[in-house]
């Protein structure tokens, strides 16, 4: 096979290019990442294993590797710790792929990575392949076959070189999605840090994601729930209108948006609410927000609507005491003052939590207020509550 396929290639040959193209660009969305490329191609070139190192073992880290075919984890761990050192594929040129006979020649046999390491697993031949991406991705293709098998051809080698361009457009977008996946993992947790319960509804109106506290609250059932994807409310007043917010943020939503990539209005169309509850206890916020189509949208399944609940009756984890002390340059005692007060605690319940005199909480309090710049309680209080200490 040359590095492209002709109009004489068979169909049936066709037909697994297109599969092995298909596996490479849906990989990653697998998990682990690339798992039914590596078997196609393993299947392909009938060989014992194909492994990609997304990132290979180094001294300081046993990096990541996508197996396929029959491995052991003391096979992987050698590797890892030991014989990643002794690998004679490093730094391959781009787009070359080579065979271990053709990279050191006939010594290759009497290498050290081959008579302790693959001789044993039964490893005769190796193939090898690296890709470099322009963030400094630098990734390994490795295929091995048995002492019975036959070594490589070029129309193996040729097969590998064909693949390798994809291979690196789908590593380049797993290292986006996986950016975008980490940004989209901080945020979720900073919200429910700050016990701000979110649901998130498709332009259907279907739910199609509730966070942690959101979760609590509905489960609660107490002024509101969810039944199927549908909020439900006690009150019928109430219910009609937590129902007429989410319909006009749905429909604020669906607008088509401006070719030129600009925002439209509905970006700043935001409604708000409080639902009664039953228990008596203090009225849930809501808040229902429009999430605009971009530009060039196309999913239906793309959050539309996201309905935010706060309960301003529920306890925030408290921040450590360590983080209070950093932050303000504050000693033990103090630390633990200023985080009785931001609870809402006052001087004297403080002092006496603390065991201590009120004259010495007072005079914890004067240099709290040295420290931090300000001059009252309240002030402290504000500073606290506004700072970076809710997302600890």
């Amino acid at each position: 096979m040359n590095g492209a396929t002709s109009a004489t290639t068979p169909t049936f040959e066709l037909q697994q290019i297109d599969r092995l193209l298909g596996a490479i660009y849906e990989g990653p969305t697998e998990t682990p990442p690339w798992q039914s490329a590596l078997q196609l191609l393993r299947e392909q070139l009938g060989a014992a294993h194909v492994t990609l190192m997304l990132r290979p073992p180094s001294p300081d880290s046993t990096g990541v590797m996508i197996n396929t075919g029959p491995v052991t984890r003391q096979g992987i761990e050698s590797y890892e710790t030991h014989f990643f050192s002794l690998d004679p594929f490093v730094r391959l040129p781009e787009g070359e792929v080579v065979t271990a006979e053709e990279l050191i020649g006939r010594q290759w046999l009497q290498s050290a990575v081959y008579l302790e390491y693959l001789k044993p697993l039964g490893i005769r031949h190796l193939l090898g392949a690296d890709i470099y991406t322009k963030d400094g991705i630098e990734c390994r293709l490795r295929v091995t076959r048995a002492h019975d098998a036959r070594p490589f051809s070029d129309e193996d080698k040729a097969l590998c070189r064909f693949l390798l361009p994809h291979l690196k457009r789908s590593i380049q977008l797993h290292a986006r999605l996986d950016f975008l996946e980490c940004e989209r993992s901080l945020f979720a947790g900073t919200v429910n840090r700050m016990l701000l319960g979110m649901l998130s509804f498709a332009q259907d109106g279907s739910l199609i994601e509730t966070n942690q506290e959101a979760r609590r609250i509905l489960a609660e059932k107490d002024g509101i729930w969810l039944s199927g994807n549908t909020l439900c409310v006690d009150s019928s007043q109430e219910s009609r209108e937590l129902q007429r917010m989410i319909r006009s943020a749905l429909a604020d939503a669906n607008a088509s948006p401006p070719q030129d990539g600009g925002e439209t209005e509905a970006a700043s169309v935001v409604e708000a609410m409080s639902i009664t509850r039953p228990s008596g206890r203090a009225k849930l916020g809501v808040l229902v927000r429009a999430v605009p189509l971009g530009p060039w949208s196309e999913s239906k399944q793309r959050p539309a609507v996201v309905v935010f609940l706060r309960d301003p009756e529920s306890n925030a984890a408290q921040p450590s005491q360590e983080l209070v002390r950093r932050l303000f340059g504050l000693t033990r005692m103090e630390a633990q003052l200023a985080l009785l007060l931001a609870e809402g605690y006052t001087l004297d319940e403080a002092a006496e939590k603390m065991n201590v005199r009120r004259n010495t909480a007072r005079t914890h309090l004067r240099s709290i207020f040295c420290k931090t710049g300000v001059t009252r309680q309240t002030m402290l209080v504000r500073l606290l509550l506004n700072s970076v200490l809710t997302l600890g």
